[in-house]
């Protein structure tokens, strides 16, 4: 069992005489990846905040290696956490290797000179990160990635034990917040450091944290493993809206179309589903043909053109391209038998 390295205990969080959340309790045991999840207005940002020792907390207390984070200095908790914000800081004129070497700042004198060990520590950040070919290069010329590993390590050579990051892959595309997060993974298993993230990428967080903090409206905090959460369903109450809902079994939202007709529809496998995608989208419910129906859609997997309209038993049309193929479809809808009642059907 890894130890708690941190453990926030009753807390309650707000502004002024405003609790915005309350009864949040928690750990961060060491060498662990943890996401932390919720809507926007939830107070992510200033539990963050809080843990870290930037904004005071209105209940409760916050302990690190069994020290109170409020009763620590600002250059004593410097040495226990390393924080990356979601404010693009700007840096006038700094290159990567300076930016990594102001993580060292905890340790170096009052002038800031880095000694031997210090530019080690940083080089192997900067190399731990896959930033060290652009050391040179100034921040200002960082793609949005970039400038993201070159803060992290930044973090990293701060050399603390956990390391907090709020929303570390907000302004970046899909490559990009893949990497970041993949990056963090490796970074807690090769290092031992526990890092505490806020995002909203709920499906990255399922497949690579190793515990989530599940932040609703007012509190509680709900934690476990990605796995326990999904089996406790905790999700569908945190992320119920109105036609929007949760699969626990494929771990991703589903959005909720109104249906007002059917189509009988013979087939199975990848292409099917896609189909059945489609025609939903355009209000349209697929059920399964039977020995009834005169016309129907069929999905011939092995098939160069594996989509197929049969109209009185014959096949009339068959079409590779599946937007074609719907659009084709959506003409001759007089064809299928129609129910009119209209329903809701995730797809």
């Amino acid at each position: 069992m890894n130890k708690n390295l941190l453990q926030i205990r009753n807390l309650s969080i707000g502004y002024g005489n405003k609790i915005v959340a309350g009864n949040l309790s928690a750990i961060i045991p060491s060498g662990e990846l943890i996401c932390l999840l919720g809507s926007n207005g939830t107070g992510k940002s200033t539990l963050m905040r809080s843990i870290c020792g930037f904004h005071p907390v209105l209940n409760g207390s916050v302990f690190i290696d069994d020290l109170e984070v409020n009763q620590l200095s600002e250059k004593e908790l410097s040495k226990w956490i390393a924080v990356v914000l979601t404010d693009r800081v700007i840096v006038p004129n700094a290159n990567v290797q300076e930016l990594v070497g102001y993580g060292r700042s905890p340790y170096t004198g009052m002038m800031g000179r880095l000694n031997a060990m210090d530019k080690i520590i940083v080089s192997r950040a900067m190399e731990q990160c896959g930033i060290a070919h652009k050391k040179d290069s100034l921040l200002s010329s960082l793609s949005d990635g970039e400038r993201q590993k070159a803060f992290i390590a930044k973090a990293i050579a701060q050399d603390t034990p956990l390391i907090i990051l709020d929303e570390p892959t907000a302004f970046l595309d899909l490559p990009a917040r893949v990497e970041i997060m993949q990056l963090l993974r490796d970074i807690a298993n090769a290092s031992g450091k526990s890092i505490l993230m806020s995002t909203h990428d709920l499906d990255l967080a399922l497949q690579l944290s190793d515990r989530l903090w599940l932040l609703q409206s007012g509190g509680p905090l709900t934690t476990g493993s990605p796995e326990d959460l999904l089996l406790q369903n905790a999700f569908q109450s945190m992320f119920q809206h109105k036609g929007i809902v949760f699969d626990n079994k494929t771990g991703l939202f589903k959005v909720m179309h109104t249906q007002n007709s059917t189509i009988p529809v013979k087939g199975h496998g990848f292409e099917y589903v896609l189909l059945r995608r489609a025609l939903s989208r355009k209000g349209i419910k697929v059920i399964r043909a039977n020995s009834e129906d005169n016309n129907w859609l069929e999905v011939k997997n092995e098939s160069k053109e594996p989509f197929a309209l049969f109209v009185e038993g014959e096949c009339i049309q068959s079409e590779a391209s599946l937007e074609v193929f719907v659009n084709q479809v959506l003409k001759m809808q007089e064809l299928f038998k129609v129910k009119r009642s209209c329903c809701t059907l995730s797809e």
